[in-house]
């Protein structure tokens, strides 16, 4: 059985990729024996200006993350040295809660001149995408079977799922962090600020449940 074809194959396989793999790791260890170094030219041209738009929105409040993402890939009934890649990504990014003023319509603002007050009922804060830190966010390590490294030679890195992962954790933890409240505390003492310098006393329906 063990003279059989497909076992000498089998065996030549493994050599090779075993092979490979030291060669790999050689180069890595020593970066002067690598033939295929690059050199990166900027060619980059000017950024253009494709639109501009008017903000009404209040960020009241920001939060500082930082998550590390932690992805395996394995391949079925094959040993994690010949294929598979395990990555951990250290991500930091912010996250701003807002309270949109240009919502606030005649509606939303009830005035009495005799008691010199105004009554505001604030639309809901919310959340903005995360905002992934790249100057402190990067790949920490990476673990390759010796076939994925091989395809590596051949294949661009794509390092989109973990950025999406980080971007999700980094939501959730946004959530949870009550940032939205914080905002909406915020944003009611900015306009009381404002509508004192007027001569007004600002009430917010609603206020005591944050």
């Amino acid at each position: 059985m063990t003279d059989s074809p497909l076992w000498k194959t089998g065996r030549l396989v493994l050599a090779v990729v075993v092979v490979v793999a030291a060669l790999m790791w050689l180069v890595a260890q020593v970066p002067a024996l690598n033939p295929f170094t690059t050199e990166t030219k900027d060619r980059t041209g000017p950024a253009m200006l494709q639109s501009v738009r008017d903000l009404s929105q209040y960020h009241a409040a920001e939060g500082d993350f930082q998550v590390v993402v932690d992805v395996e890939h394995d391949v079925a009934w094959v040993p994690d040295f010949i294929a598979g890649n395990r990555a951990l990504f250290v991500a930091r990014g912010s996250v701003s809660a807002y309270v949109d003023l240009g919502k606030l319509s005649e509606k939303a603002l009830t005035v009495d001149e005799e008691r010199r007050t105004v009554e505001v009922r604030l639309p809901e804060p919310k959340l903005a995408r995360p905002n992934i830190d790249q100057e402190h966010t990067y790949l920490y390590s990476q673990d390759r079977g010796a076939w994925d490294r091989v395809k590596s030679l051949f294949e661009e890195s794509d390092q989109r799922e973990l950025y999406v992962l980080a971007e999700k954790r980094i939501d959730t933890a946004a959530k949870e962090a009550g940032l939205t409240a914080r905002a909406e505390r915020n944003t009611r003492q900015m306009l009381s600020g404002m509508f004192t310098s007027l001569g007004y006393k600002a009430t917010f329906p609603g206020a005591d449940r944050t």
